[in-house]
């Protein structure tokens, strides 16, 4: 970005600079995670000291309004008591075993007693590893090699995932990284999203050989992106009647939008699904689980294989389980209400009251100034669009004012609120929120909106 006279990109504190400059020596990039380098709004990333609830203070001493949440997982805020009681409880007998342990048990009751579609699940890692893990299943099962997957929906960055749409719809996609072979992204098709016709061609042409589709449940990655009416039911139909498995992303939506996730609410059954954030507590964490059919092909029992050492590790397992107990009530842990029955309200009930309060006020601010936009929200997560147009995939998505973005995002950081650094990332309320602070937030968008 070029800063302007009314909206100037502040510099990261004094600390900030000079850590960012030893990281840069000894981190590719000075970072461990691309977007944290902020080279998408044109600046360079603070530090954190510490957080708690919804704020995150920086090295600099710098306090900010947080709306990422570690990209997710944080669904209670910062450092809740809960989490970190646990975690200091469960450390004391032991930080990893690499060997059976009562959580990880517990852990696989609960997702399978919340996610009807889920019989048998499997811990991993990371949302990458849940993702490749449920992949080369798919494979596995089915003795079929080709896979789909939508454009700008993101799975992790493993070889056949990290893949970018070719020249046509219908065309093998292309590597969206250096290093990965071409081979292996050929065994990957993509589509665009919210193309029932591309679909629909597609398998009528090739879907004898399609092991599965993947994809976000609610495209999360390259902002936030509905399906249309139809849309989800129509990959459960085409993968049913061509004998092909439907996986389901929820790594960001699983257990943050209900108790069963996007499929929950959509009432509908994927053969797979992977998991990650929540279900960790903010410790590192994947799952993937459905069909046991399907899942009783992983070793030891099947001849896919698949393993870990830090794979349900003690403290992940209960810092999650401290974390769903919270969200749902410990009566509601290991077992989902029978069909019908009266919820009492909980944590997710709360989190879409606050999620509502703020786009309803986001709404009437952006009507007031008179910017052009389209913002999409459900339950705790929303993203924020500088657009005229209706945003159904990444197409549209690429279409809105980048620059525009850019002058709001360093707006509203210099003012102590913490959006991501980049138009193309959801963003997060936690419980931790009060309608106070977003309140708070809207206050400051009005007066960067002034500006720019």
């Amino acid at each position: 970005m070029q800063p302007t006279d009314a909206i100037a990109a502040p510099r990261c504190g004094a600390l900030s600079k000079k850590l960012f400059a030893v990281a840069k020596e000894f981190i590719p990039g000075g970072v461990n995670s691309p977007v944290r380098a902020f080279r998408n709004v044109g600046g360079e990333p603070f530090f954190v000291r510490r957080a708690a609830g919804c704020r995150i203070e920086d090295i600099d001493g710098k306090t900010y309004i947080d709306y990422i949440g570690s990209w997710g997982p944080n669904i209670l805020g910062h450092a809740p008591v809960a989490i970190t009681n646990i975690i200091h409880e469960v450390a004391k007998s032991g930080i990893s075993f690499g060997i059976p342990n009562p959580f990880e048990v517990e852990m696989a009751r609960t997702i399978c007693g919340w996610v009807p579609s889920v019989e048998k699940v499997r811990m991993c890692n990371s949302g990458t590893e849940a993702t490749m893990s449920a992949i080369r299943l798919a494979r596995g099962f089915t003795r079929r090699d080709l896979i789909v997957k939508f454009d700008g929906c993101y799975h992790g960055h493993s070889d056949s995932l990290l893949v970018a749409a070719g020249s046509g719809a219908l065309t093998h996609g292309e590597p969206d990284s250096a290093g990965v072979p071409r081979a292996f992204a050929e065994k990957t098709l993509v589509l665009p999203y919210n193309d029932p016709a591309a679909l629909e061609h597609l398998f009528a042409t090739r879907g004898e050989q399609i092991a599965a589709i993947i994809v976000e449940s609610y495209p999360a990655n390259a902002g936030l992106v509905f399906p249309q009416p139809g849309y989800l039911d129509l990959l459960v139909s085409i993968t049913r009647n061509y004998g092909a498995l439907l996986i389901f992303d929820e790594v960001m939506t699983g257990f943050r939008l209900g108790m069963a996730g996007v499929q929950g609410i959509e009432n509908l059954t994927p053969d797979l699904s992977c998991f990650g954030k929540v279900i960790g507590g903010g410790l590192p964490v994947g799952a993937f689980g459905g069909r046991a059919d399907v899942m009783d092909l992983l070793a030891p029992l099947g001849p896919v294989y698949q393993a870990g050492t830090l794979s349900g590790n003690p403290l992940a397992m209960a810092a999650g389980l401290a974390q769903l107990k919270e969200l749902a009530g410990t009566a509601y842990l290991q077992t989902r209400p029978a069909a019908g029955a009266d919820t009492p309200p909980n944590g997710y009930t709360r989190l879409d009251q606050l999620g509502a309060h703020f786009e309803s006020g986001l709404r009437a601010l952006l009507t007031e100034k008179g910017v052009p936009h389209r913002l999409n929200r459900v339950g705790s997560m929303f993203c924020l669009f500088f657009a005229d147009r209706d945003i159904i995939n990444v197409s549209d998505v690429m279409k809105q004012d980048l620059e525009f973005f850019k002058k709001f995002f360093w707006g509203c950081l210099d003012k102590g609120i913490y959006l991501a650094p980049s138009p193309y990332e959801t963003g997060f309320i936690s419980l931790a929120h009060s309608e106070a602070d977003l309140d708070d937030t809207l206050t400051v968008f009005g007066e960067v909106l002034t500006k720019i």
